[in-house]
């Protein structure tokens, strides 16, 4: 290993943001001789990569510093330690006061600092909080030359949330909706691609809220999602665009009619509702309705009848009765769902829920989450049996867990296996499925298929 060269141990916590900034943490570190590891056990670099979203979040990362904390005294104090991510955002004094073993904290718009953080911590300087939201600033210092590990990647084309759900920490965490220019977006693009990706998945709090300033040769104006992704889906050799996460609120029509004249665009949609109750909906200000929900799904399938749906459902939010949970119960049979998340409420500080009357007891949001979780995997297996017969074109991503088998996605972003040669990695075949599960599907080869120099 040459001298110069520093181990990276990065442990990414909770959402694809999180998972992409842990890729550009890598990117930004590269120049000064960082390669990841395995294990934070022979790392000069640590980073907790901390989500604020699950419960208990907070307590989570300090249980993890406090074994960090041994190794870093096993080192002899050469392993640097640092949390970035959204606790260090909302947590960051009280994880410098309760941890002195912690070298860093950085804020998600901070990131690129950490060079220059780094470099403070070697000259003592003393100032290892960074919290600033300066998410323009981020986006520009990014480098564009990235790692890529395999045919599909996400790219960051919007961050931060002005939406200010009563349940949610992200506003406070990620700070202001923003989103970045048509030509760094598309520049990026172009760069993946080179390196063999085929299928990018445009990212965001709140992807489809994208209003990003557009090349001066194309006017200069404000484009929205919908645009930008028929602009990216002219570059030759990207496949397939997909893009997450997106909120009713900002599904326009543009943005659905893109689903039915964008060949590369995938028929899979994540749109998030949280509730099926009018009244819960409100209390989480979420700013539509059940029914306005529904509208935009009947839309969707009437432009793209294969249209995949998935989504996200709390279950137990404050005041929720039993009427309001039966018609979550209800909108979930109305749509019915190609998977989903699900979740029990959990009170984030500071958020306006967390101190909201008539909290719904343990043991009802427990009963509510098995009946909702039983429907919701009833519905995810009848969506991947449907499959059955059918031949997809599925984007090989790589090996399979079992021997001579390789991996892959169908449109619909459902994990598939089936037997077929390495050198097809990064091409999109034809599969035609004959079995699945809960969570894949799997199949054969349709057809011989030449491996592609």
């Amino acid at each position: 290993m040459n001298a110069a060269t520093k181990r990276l141990f990065i442990k990414t916590y909770g959402c694809q943001m999180n998972v992409y900034d842990s890729e550009r943490m890598k990117d930004v570190l590269a120049p000064l001789g960082y390669v990841t590891t395995e294990t934070a056990d022979d790392a000069d670099l640590v980073l907790l990569n901390t989500c604020h979203i699950r419960e208990k979040a907070t307590e989570k990362v300090f249980s993890e510093l406090g074994q960090l904390k041994r190794l870093k005294q096993k080192s002899g104090g050469k392993m640097l330690l640092g949390v970035t991510g959204c606790v260090a955002q909302a947590e960051g004094e009280e994880i410098m006061r309760r941890q002195p073993a912690v070298d860093l904290v950085l804020g998600p718009q901070a990131y690129h600092k950490l060079p220059e953080m780094i470099a403070r911590v070697h000259r003592a300087a003393n100032e290892r909080l960074e919290t600033d939201f300066d998410v323009e600033e981020k986006f520009d210092a990014l480098p564009l030359d990235r790692q890529v590990d395999g045919p599909s990647a996400f790219l960051s084309v919007q961050e931060g949330c002005d939406k200010f759900c009563t349940f949610c920490v992200v506003p406070y965490t990620r700070g202001a909706e923003f989103s970045r220019n048509v030509d760094a977006i598309v520049a990026e693009a172009r760069a993946l691609v080179h390196k063999g990706v085929r299928e990018i998945n445009l990212l965001g709090q709140n992807v489809n809220a994208y209003h990003g300033d557009a090349p001066v040769l194309e006017g200069g104006d404000s484009w929205t999602l919908g645009k930008l992704i028929r602009h990216l889906a002219k570059i030759d050799g990207l496949d397939r665009i997909r893009f997450t996460t997106s909120h009713p609120r900002d599904m326009d029509d543009d943005l659905i009619e893109a689903f039915g004249d964008t060949e590369k665009l995938m028929p899979y949609l994540h749109l998030p509702i949280q509730a099926g109750s009018d009244a819960i909906l409100k209390a989480m200000n979420r700013g539509h309705t059940a029914e306005r929900y529904v509208e935009i799904i009947d839309r969707l399938r009437e432009i793209r009848p294969d249209m995949a749906i998935t989504s996200d459902f709390i279950v137990g939010f404050p005041g929720e009765r039993d009427e309001d949970f039966e018609d979550t119960m209800k909108l979930v049979e109305r749509i019915d769902y190609a998977a989903a998340y699900s979740f029990k409420y959990s009170r984030r500080p500071g958020t306006p829920a967390a101190d909201m009357f008539s909290q719904v007891p343990e043991e009802v949001k427990d009963e509510r989450l098995q009946r909702l979780q039983a429907l919701l995997r009833e519905q995810q297996t009848r969506f991947n049996q449907s499959q059955i017969g059918k031949t997809l074109p599925v984007l090989v991503t790589g090996k399979a867990r079992n021997e001579g088998q390789m991996a892959g996605r169908t449109p619909y972003l459902q994990a598939t296996h089936f037997e077929c040669s390495e050198d097809l990695t990064g091409q999109i075949v034809n599969v035609t499925m004959d079995a699945a599960t809960l969570n894949s599907v799997g199949g054969h080869l349709a057809s011989k298929v030449e491996p592609v120099a």
